[in-house]
């Protein structure tokens, strides 16, 4: 019985684990809306690697973005990145934390979610 144990909970381990996934995501909060919209769907994607393909997704247009202060760059949002089931979820739960501040973009890390 313990041997069996032993190996379910190596075969969730396996499961987790992505060598593939992303372990920082650049989102503003337009991606991170289409994000959080489309996330039940992406949910039931599968159990290994989930490949987010925000592409498609609507990006504010209306306003220039101010010019950012001298010697600060701006990263550019991922649109596609690849992520487990458990960072699909800390994604999700990190997205949706209040006074969180995505404009012009942010760096969302994902190496603590594993």
């Amino acid at each position: 019985m313990a041997v069996a144990s032993a190996l379910l909970a190596a075969t969730a381990a396996a499961q987790e684990s992505c060598g593939l996934c992303d372990t920082v995501i650049v989102t503003n909060s337009d991606l991170a809306a289409c994000f959080l919209a489309k996330y039940e769907e992406l949910q039931d994607a599968g159990k290994g690697a989930i490949v987010v393909d925000l592409s498609e997704c609507p990006e504010s247009r209306g306003v220039v973005e101010a010019l950012p202060p001298p010697g600060v760059t701006v990263e550019e949002p991922d649109l596609q990145f690849m992520v487990s089931p458990a960072q699909l979820a800390c994604l999700k739960k990190k997205l949706e934390e209040p006074g969180l501040v995505l404009d012009p973009s942010a760096r969302i890390d994902l190496g603590s979610c594993q």
